[in-house]
């Protein structure tokens, strides 16, 4: 058990908010939930968590629905964001059954009140859940339109004291001068200022989420969430990623 102790990495961070896309969640499929690699997705989390770290979630959800995409084809704006946030709920209670069935307790936390399939948001609760270790899915965005799950991720990372913000990409290693798919000459940067980010308008944030996280200090840590153990290395300080603060 002794040995199991040393052996146990060490991270200087002790309380962080993972957020992801909806689309990490449907694997090879082009829409919804692709149980084995929500599974995968559970079992990163789980490794990290064993590390004796605070875990917050925020999980986007343009795998089923995306508010701007119904707007951009005519729906009035604001109700095609509601529909965006029903679907992050669909996805945190997705992730939630994948994490319990590792057996973390987990709770999904819901800025639009359904009280039948999640909690309400209040803060002083949630920062309970995290101190007592369970795994908190922030979902329903901020609860208002013209918001992204990217702005809601800040804001909760900042409400919750989170240490910084933990953005896992699929295909994609830290944050680059131009899309590295693309651009076989794109350049990745280790640091880089949110300022930088802005100015050189770089699709790492919107523009919302980056202005918040820069103003309150937080640091942003983008790093690839589809190598197996890549969170768990990333939070050990190790692999590649871009730091952005």
């Amino acid at each position: 058990m002794a040995d199991a102790e040393q052996d146990k990495p060490s991270t200087k961070y002790k309380r962080v908010l993972l957020k992801i896309s909806g689309e990490a969640l449907m694997g090879d499929q082009g829409f919804g939930l692709h149980p084995p690699t929500v599974e995968r997705i559970a079992r990163e989390v789980k490794s990290v968590h064993d590390m004796g770290v605070e875990i917050c979630m925020v999980i986007g959800g343009g795998n089923i629905f995306r508010g701007l995409q119904g707007s951009a084809q005519g729906m009035e704006r604001t109700t095609a964001d509601y529909m965006g946030m029903l679907a992050t709920v669909m996805n945190a209670l997705g992730m939630q059954a994948a994490l319990e069935g590792l057996g973390l307790h987990t709770r999904v936390i819901s800025a639009i009140t359904m009280n039948e399939v999640a909690e309400p948001y209040i803060r002083r609760r949630a920062v309970r859940h995290l101190e007592k270790k369970r795994i908190c899915i922030f979902a329903a965005g901020t609860g208002n339109p013209y918001f992204t799950t990217d702005t809601a991720a800040t804001l909760r990372a900042n409400e919750m004291n989170c240490e910084a913000i933990f953005m896992g990409k699929n295909g994609v290693d830290g944050v680059y001068d131009k899309d590295p798919k693309t651009n076989p000459d794109a350049k990745r940067y280790d640091k880089i200022s949110y300022t930088e980010v802005l100015t050189k308008n770089l699709k790492v944030m919107d523009a919302s989420a980056i202005a918040l996280a820069r103003d309150n200090n937080l640091p942003l840590i983008v790093f690839p969430l589809d190598a197996e153990g890549g969170f768990r290395e990333i939070m050990a300080g190790k692999g590649t990623y871009t730091t952005v603060s």
